[in-house]
């Protein structure tokens, strides 16, 4: 039984030009880390950012910062609403209509703080405190 609420985060290569969305588990124990940035783990991107010169420069330039201004937020972080909008849009070019099915768990967790998943809407609205 799963009590925690699951974050959503975003994975950001630029690089490779690939962005994805995915869960914490995701994150932890499947290959999402592999095939957004081609490493095994979270300390083997570390490894990368530190040291790989293409990398970083593609760092640089879409994030508009200096090299000593890179850290692993740069390309991992937790996702906003805006960008759960984005990825909604997506999935209803995708599927071709509404309803579109949920994505992920029925609540999560962004930025912004809990949300939960509105069937009626095919998006996630944000959860009242307490509830």
């Amino acid at each position: 039984m799963k009590n925690q609420i699951d974050t959503i985060y975003i994975l950001e290569n630029p690089e490779k030009n690939i962005i994805k969305f995915a869960t914490g588990y995701q994150l932890k124990y499947d290959d999402i880390i592999k095939d957004v940035f081609g490493v095994a783990c979270l300390n083997d991107l570390e490894m990368m950012i530190q040291f790989n010169k293409p990398f970083q420069d593609s760092i640089c330039a879409r994030k508009n910062i200096t090299l000593n201004k890179i850290r692993l937020n740069a390309v991992i972080r937790i996702a906003s609403k805006n960008e759960l909008l984005q990825l909604r849009t997506e999935l209803i070019e995708q599927e071709g209509t509404l309803p579109i099915p949920c994505p992920f768990d029925t609540t999560i967790m962004l930025q912004e703080g809990e949300f939960r998943w509105d069937e009626q809407n095919s998006s996630y609205i944000a959860n009242p405190v307490g509830a």
